[in-house]
């Protein structure tokens, strides 16, 4: 037990501890983090293209734009190694599955509907809130603020690559949590553990000694980033950016930040101390409602600005072939369009691997064709409709806005509604509330199943050593919360970041492996279900 424990306090010395010091006294701190930014960038984000994509800047105008000698500035245009492996593993999958994301998706809303529960299958929640559960850790901010980025940065062209990678993605997404079924394990309590540190692990433990030991040294990899990823991504950024659309909405005083974030702290420990069941039932009823919500806002938006539909729609798949250079030509809108796709849906991530394995089924098949629509509706419905109200109002070319720089997503979503919704700010305030606060406890979850597998290793299995002191996991987020809620968070979110992209290479490299144990399931279950 006391190893568990030293687990715990390492983890919270190295993640947690940092942020408490002040911004100003912990330079160093925030500079050696910056560094492992940088470091993450060169490994992770190094150009594949080794810098053959190079455009002289220009500015919205169109001008050139002139360094202090007078000379044209340059542009270096990446493309990102993890870019490519994300997308190229979601080509890949769908190929060799044959357009399963296309061939299944009738059946995958006949099964969310409830037409193949079984309450005696093996698992914890239902197809359903398997669905909706994962759809709180994905639909959030990134489609509110990370499309709207998108499109500032990349173009209206870029929202076009999102949907392209979300159409791959599905397939990603359907091999992951195939997987995440296949090698599952039942806990002593009668919960259930998955994902890719299990199936990384447990898939390739029978492929040779060699692949044996990738399999667990990958495993353990996955399971300790995603642990870490959860504090940053999926909780300190969340309460951090919620908090501040409060202030922004309602004028509220930055001192009460360590109230708002212990408000905030308490309703989420609420749920995420109940485990996944307490957890599925909250975002099967919080999901549905934010959804609709901003859906029918959205929809108004855009019909009020009806004239502008197709023109916009044009507009979106022309700077998507041939975008202009001030969004990095062709490739840099491309490359944009993709790394936001990915960070929006999670699709060859991994992430929503963890959550589906706890479905009831015993056919994982059916899990992976059910987790398939997850990139559908977040990317290819949810991130349109932001995609679309941006670009029919003109907000996204707004000169105003676009003189505040480029990490305003919210405010540039605000602002579109706005133009229509004059009132609309203080609900889509209440809509960030919801979605951050789903994504929080999901990727609780996440987190705290990467946690259980690494200090599960600590003593025999039996011992159960993750599950018993799972608890000091949960109460760390709830710290990390509270600390979101009073810490400028720029370094900490550019590293859960990079983290969180970094999942993708474990995971896809990983499934690159095990493709071929799905594929007699697939044909058998297909055949079975859907001939």
């Amino acid at each position: 037990m006391h190893r568990s424990f030293l687990a715990f306090f390492l983890i919270f010395q190295v993640f947690v501890s940092p942020l408490y010091a002040e911004e100003a006294v912990d330079t160093k701190k925030a500079t050696a983090l910056s560094e492992i930014n940088s470091f993450l960038d060169e490994t992770l984000f190094f150009d594949v293209s080794f810098g053959a994509f190079n455009l002289p800047k220009v500015d919205r105008a169109g001008k050139p734009v002139l360094d202090d000698n007078g000379q044209p500035e340059i542009k270096e245009v990446k493309v990102p190694f993890v870019i490519v492996v994300l997308l190229g593993g979601g080509v890949f999958f769908t190929f060799f599955f044959g357009f399963i994301n296309v061939r299944a998706f009738a059946h995958s809303i006949a099964v969310i509907r409830g037409k193949f529960d079984k309450d005696h299958d093996d698992g914890e929640i239902s197809h359903f809130r398997a669905l909706t559960s994962a759809l709180s850790a994905t639909i959030g901010l990134g489609n509110i603020a990370g499309v709207a980025i998108a499109i500032q940065i990349g173009g209206p062209g870029a929202a076009v690559w999102m949907i392209v990678t979300a159409f791959f993605g599905m397939s990603s997404k359907f091999v992951s949590c195939t997987l995440s079924q296949i090698y599952r394990q039942v806990n002593p309590d009668g919960s259930i553990s998955g994902g890719p540190m299990y199936y990384l692990d447990l898939g390739l433990k029978d492929s040779g000694r060699l692949l044996a030991l990738f399999g667990k040294v990958i495993a353990v990899l996955y399971a300790v980033i995603v642990g870490v990823a959860a504090f940053g991504a999926g909780g300190m950024f969340q309460v951090n950016q919620a908090i501040e659309s409060l202030e922004s909405s309602f004028g509220i005083s930055p001192d009460l930040d360590w109230l708002l974030g212990l408000i905030i702290a308490g309703s989420v420990g609420v749920v995420i101390l109940g485990g996944i069941k307490k957890i599925a039932y909250a975002t099967s009823r919080i999901v549905p409602i934010m959804f609709v919500i901003y859906m029918l806002a959205g929809s108004f938006v855009v019909l009020s600005s009806l004239d502008n539909l197709i023109p916009s729609i044009v507009l979106m798949f022309k700077m998507a072939f041939s975008g202009e250079a001030v969004f990095g030509g062709f490739i840099g809108v491309l490359v944009m369009g993709i790394q936001r796709g990915s960070f929006s849906n999670e699709a060859g991530v991994g992430s929503a691997a963890i959550v589906h394995s706890a479905a009831k089924t015993n056919e994982p098949v059916r899990e992976g064709i059910v987790a398939m629509i997850g990139p559908f509706i977040d990317t290819i419905i949810v991130c349109t409709m932001t995609a679309l109200v941006v670009i029919v109002t003109g907000t996204w070319d707004n000169p105003d806005i676009v003189a505040q720089g480029s990490n305003i997503g919210v405010s540039i979503t605000s602002a579109a509604f706005a133009t229509v919704i004059p009132w609309f700010p203080y609900v889509l305030t209440l809509c960030i509330l919801l979605f951050a606060y789903s994504t929080m406890i999901a990727w609780c979850y996440y987190g705290e199943r990467g946690w259980i597998y690494v200090v599960n290793h600590f003593g025999s299995p039996a011992a159960a050593l993750g599950q018993k002191t799972v608890i000091l996991y949960r109460i760390a987020f709830l710290i990390a919360l509270v600390i979101g809620a009073i810490s400028s968070l720029e370094d900490v979110i550019n590293f859960t970041d990079y983290v969180f992209l970094g999942l993708a290479i474990p995971n896809i490299f990983g499934c690159l492996f095990l493709v071929k144990k799905i594929k007699p399931l697939k044909d058998q279950y297909l055949q079975q279900y859907c001939s």
